[in-house]
């Protein structure tokens, strides 16, 4: 157990002073949160415990987001604390965020002090039924001895397969309540166990003709840690790799020959590529996430699916598979590699030609891209392609990439050319708002490392108190606003329709962010975040590297065209 340092009169120890020796106990660096009434006991045991530093977010949503990047960059829980319902509202979008990008939350929330909530008291509500839709589960404290039991059992949920995001409600009179209950050691739980039937499913795989086989590389590849084992398989088969449709992250190294690129977001879209396979293997769960609908399927009939997943919900859940097994990831490639190998010199498989003729289509895909990239160079506005593709040359292929710019996120992609499998970061939720404050959170679980967060001019009005949190901290973080003045997805899905009115109108009904404008420099200025608009293309490069350079907070506002 950790111990209490006193500080000035203060003597004794309470609900509070617990809450921070289990979280000194589980290791845990930073709290996320933006403070009330009902946080107060909390913030003045800080005084108390020098290890666990508290995050000023000036908003809920950041606070979760914040967190959530935290826990991606660290492979470990995040913990947030919330002020009750209102606060609690506000952090929802990005607490859906979490939930669907399986991200380990510790989120807390202050209740009014118990003894007065059959009054009715302002700031009250349940927070337990609130919170329970988007939580694994939810809880409400009733006295201080059950804080480490239940914080413990927390930090282990939050952390075990499927992997999100578990509630607890911390009335004001439990943090304030004194207590001498003694925090236990941590239990020593490993949640990384191997799958089975791996023999089967090599001698499935093995049989599939060579080319004809795609891997699916889903979100827990990262989460287990096991990219160096996926391209190992990949180059074992002469597969190519495909990422998520709607991902938290590129889990591959985009520089690999055998990166085929992201999945489209539309069913048909996918089965137009999968027609060209006769198998998949998914390696993690909800790889295949579609937006619209579509009557044909993503996945073709011929085409056979196997999966591997630590997500039971997942497997057989859409689409029928032929064999799908239940284990962690690296764990499980580890024994499944030299099973495949074995099953593989038996035929004979030869996966060089296969390597030989994915390394001859990367080089005319790079070829394709730098052309039209020249052919778009002079244009102004800047064109998306263009833009995307300078700021990824100057960022390079290591620096940490956070994206929420919709208007550029497929060129941007198409740019990368990292041998890491970590640079690049998505909000899979799909919910706006999160890729500024997680760009904090990143930033901070990387050792305060520079980390590039291209946000939208849309996007970037839902979480822009992230930029004074960031220079609050003095964060190297370089936030790009890829403007275009609209909601330019919108209105491109919309003019696709033909029965649309504004298809055939040319007019949107709130899309457009004009009338006035938004100084997105001013905006900067404000939080004490220094600035500049760039509107030419040979100067995008440039702008980029100076920041980062500088090692301070710091936003580029692109330009773009529509």
């Amino acid at each position: 157990m950790s111990s209490v340092t006193a500080v000035g009169d203060c003597s004794g120890r309470n609900g509070a002073d617990v809450l921070l020796e289990v979280l000194e106990s589980e290791g845990i660096d930073y709290i996320f949160g933006n403070p009330g009434t009902t946080e107060l006991p909390l913030i003045d045991a800080l005084l108390r415990h020098h290890s666990v530093k508290y995050v000023f977010a000036l908003q809920e949503a950041s606070a979760v987001a914040m967190a959530d990047g935290y826990a991606q960059a660290t492979r470990k829980p995040g913990f947030i604390n919330l002020h009750t319902a209102g606060g609690l509202g506000h952090g929802m979008g990005n607490l859906i965020n979490a939930k669907v990008s399986q991200t380990p939350l510790v989120v807390t929330a202050g209740q009014q002090d118990l003894r007065h909530t059959l009054t009715d008291p302002l700031l009250y509500d349940d927070l337990v039924s609130i919170a329970r839709p988007n939580v694994k589960w939810a809880q409400e404290v009733t006295n201080a001895s059950q804080l480490p039991i239940l914080l413990r059992r927390a930090f282990n949920d939050a952390d075990a397969a499927p992997k999100g995001p578990v509630f607890l409600s911390l009335p004001m009179d439990v943090m304030e309540q004194q207590c001498d209950v003694t925090v236990p050691e941590q239990s020593r739980i490993i949640h990384r166990y191997t799958a089975g039937s791996l023999d089967i499913l090599a001698k499935e795989i093995a049989q599939i003709s060579p080319g004809r086989l795609a891997i699916i590389a889903g979100d827990e590849i990262h989460d287990s840690d096991a990219s160096t084992e996926v391209v190992a398989l990949a180059e074992m088969l002469g597969a190519s790799v495909y990422g998520s449709s709607f991902p938290a992250r590129i889990p591959f190294p985009t520089a690999h020959p055998l990166w085929a690129g992201n999945m489209p977001m539309n069913a048909k879209l996918i089965s137009e590529i999968l027609q060209n396979y006769d198998a998949i293997l998914g390696l993690g769960g909800k790889s295949l996430i579609t937006v619209l609908y579509s009557e044909i399927p993503a996945v073709p009939s011929h085409c056979q699916v196997f999966q591997l997943s630590a997500d039971p919900s997942d497997l057989g859940r859409t689409y029928v598979s032929k064999l799908s097994t239940i284990g962690d990831l690296q764990c499980s490639l580890k024994v499944l590699l030299p099973l495949l190998k074995q099953e593989l010199q038996q035929i004979d498989f030869d996966a060089k030609s296969l390597l030989d003729a994915a390394f001859v289509r990367q080089q005319q895909k790079q070829k394709t891209l730098h052309a039209d990239v020249s052919a778009h160079f002079s244009e102004t506005p800047v064109s998306p392609l263009v833009a995307a593709f300078e700021a990824a040359r100057a960022i390079g292929p290591d620096i940490t990439i956070i994206d929420e710019a919709l208007a550029t996120t497929n060129a941007l992609r198409a740019s990368l050319s990292s041998h890491q499998a970590t640079q690049y970061s998505f909000f899979r939720g799909g919910a706006l708002g999160w890729a500024m404050p997680a760009a904090v959170g990143f930033s901070l679980g990387r050792g305060r490392e520079p980390v590039v967060c291209f946000v939208g001019d849309g996007a970037a009005m839902y979480s822009p108190q992230a930029l004074w949190t960031a220079a609050h901290e003095n964060l190297p973080i370089t936030f790009i606003v890829m403007n275009n003045q609209e909601y330019n997805i919108l209105k491109n899905f919309m003019r696709s329709q033909e029965s649309y009115t504004s298809a055939q109108t040319g007019k949107f009904i709130a899309m457009d962010i004009t009338n006035p404008v938004i100084d997105y420099q001013a905006l900067a200025l404000s939080m004490g975040v220094t600035a500049c608009k760039v509107t030419q293309a040979s100067d995008i490069a440039p702008t980029v590297e100076h920041c980062i350079r500088s090692g301070k907070t710091c936003l580029v506002e692109i330009v773009i065209s529509a």
